[in-house]
């Protein structure tokens, strides 16, 4: 951990370093959580982004129900911290999971997906001999062809299955449109999406003509919610992201209203030529694959239009200079944007908390390293 001092400034500190703009953040959150109040939504949104619970009680307060997450270590977290309503969108296989999923229960109230009998009927083995109920969500296959109950007959066999069995509580279905997600014409992705969602309501209504239980349906990641928020059947999204706004959502998939919240501070170390300059952070600093981190700027609040990293290595970033950035000297401090903040925030134990570009407060990043 770095000696960090609250009202310390971007241009003060050691870097790499992590930073989190608690008002944009919180302008963020906002505005996610009123726009699907407006249009009678529940907000559950996905903790990957940022696994701390700090920012999970700001979407509570703010209106969200609880929280989803991946994997029963991240349950674990959110519910130690007080958020007792979570979803793990994920399918639990393995006893030692199983068995702490089954104490979970027993202090929070969490919901498992599951898209197969074997993995419902292992674990209401469990849940019948810790004498606990476990609530439990189909996972439809709504064209990402990734997990997922077939739609259809499969689905509406596994429903009963499951519904049969002692300690589980069958309470609804969910799918993700995420291949849908980057579409670039409008009209065609709300088309498909609707078209996707419409997979989830013709399994709802199947559930409901056998009198069984489907009060959740759930769906939406960050990149199509503006959409998936308007389909009747939905009752629940999961956007998480938004509250980050990263450049892939807003550039790559069209997401509108949100601004990006994060920074990672770094520190120009070489200047080989008039149009490149090196930076202290690479990959294992900031995450490249999904979509490239932008520039935003010195720390001193200066914009850089024309400088773009190029390239990462372990420990280095390349950023090409155009003309009105080459005046940055080595010991310059720079301001990136990580281009998806998902791979990003697991390379880091904290988030410097600023405000006004100073240091407010340190969030650990508790749910980092989660995997189980």
């Amino acid at each position: 951990m770095s000696q960090i001092q609250n009202g310390q400034c971007f241009s003060e500190l050691d870097t790499p370093a992590y930073c989190l703009d608690i008002g944009l953040l919180d302008a963020n959150i906002q505005r996610m959580a009123s726009f699907l109040a407006e249009r009678g939504k529940q907000w559950r949104p996905h903790a990957k982004c940022h696994k701390t619970p700090e920012v999970a009680k700001r979407q509570v307060a703010a209106g969200a129900i609880g929280v989803t997450v991946a994997k029963v270590s991240e349950a674990e977290v959110y519910a130690d911290a007080g958020v007792n309503d979570i979803l793990i969108a994920n399918l639990v296989v393995g006893p030692q999971k199983l068995a702490r999923l089954a104490e979970l229960c027993r202090r929070s109230d969490p919901i498992v997906a599951c898209d197969h009998f074997a993995q419902a009927e292992a674990l209401s083995e469990v849940c019948q001999r810790e004498g606990v109920t476990c609530r439990v969500i189909l996972e439809v296959d709504i064209g990402l062809n990734r997990v997922g109950v077939r739609p259809g007959k499969d689905a509406l066999e596994l429903a009963k299955a499951v519904d049969r069995l002692p300690g589980l509580n069958l309470v609804g279905i969910m799918g993700y449109e995420g291949h849908l997600l980057t579409i670039e014409d409008a009209d065609q992705k709300r088309r498909e999406i609707n078209s996707a969602i419409g997979i989830l309501a013709a399994a709802k209504e199947a559930m409901l003509a056998k009198g069984m239980c489907c009060d959740i349906v759930s769906a939406g990641g960050t990149g199509s919610y503006q959409i998936t928020a308007d389909c009747d059947v939905v009752t629940e999204l999961q956007a998480g992201g938004g509250v980050f706004a990263d450049p892939f959502y807003l550039e790559r998939c069209g997401v509108t209203g949100l601004e990006p919240s994060l920074r990672l501070v770094v520190t120009v170390v070489s200047r080989p030529s008039l149009e490149r300059a090196v930076i202290d952070a690479g990959r294992k600093s900031i995450h490249w694959d999904i979509y490239p981190p932008r520039v935003a700027g010195t720390a001193s609040g200066r914009a850089l239009p024309d400088a773009t990293v190029t390239s990462l290595s372990a420990e280095h970033g390349v950023i090409e200079l155009g003309p009105q950035s080459r005046d940055i000297t080595i010991g310059d401090k720079l301001l990136l944007i990580p281009g998806y903040s998902d791979h990003t925030t697991v390379l880091h134990d904290e988030f410097l908390v600023t405000r006004d570009g100073r240091v407010e407060a340190i969030w650990p990043i508790v749910a980092r390293g989660m995997l189980q």
